[in-house]
């Protein structure tokens, strides 16, 4: 996890209703997220608040076009291309998708409590980053 609330400086773009939508859902997930009391559960919804909050800054840039990759790519490979400072937040996300898929087939026993908490506190984070990029204002969520 990144170990500071890093805000990437330069970014602000006129918001679209995908972006805001996205937004939403982010909360929406976070929101589970803070009410499950299943360890997986949490870790799961924790992670998908993230790929909404990273997928809101691609619907307001528009997906980075690179010369030595034309297929379809992550949101996690995406978000260094608008700022570098995004970097630590694409690899920590990125690192824990496949924990996440893992969850969603049904293995058991993948993630713990404290890994689950991590996650959603990144989440959250991350969260606040986004929206700072996107010069709306971070409100608490209601727990």
């Amino acid at each position: 996890m990144p170990a500071t609330l890093d805000v990437p400086q330069g970014l602000p773009r006129p918001l679209t209703t995908a972006a805001l939508d996205l937004l939403e859902r982010c909360e929406d997930e976070l929101l589970v997220a803070l009410r499950s009391d299943d360890t997986a559960e949490r870790y799961v919804h924790a992670h998908l608040a993230a790929l909404r909050a990273g997928a809101a800054l691609v619907a307001v840039h528009g997906r980075p076009t690179s010369p030595r990759r034309s297929g379809p790519r992550s949101v996690w490979e995406m978000l260094p291309a608008f700022d570098p400072a995004l970097q630590e937040w694409a690899e920590r996300f990125a690192a824990t998708a496949p924990l996440r898929s893992a969850v969603e087939a049904g293995r058991t026993g993948v993630v713990d409590e404290a890994a689950a908490e991590e996650l959603l506190a990144d989440a959250e984070q991350f969260h606040r980053v986004v929206e700072s990029l996107l010069g709306l204002s971070a409100l608490p969520l209601a727990g």
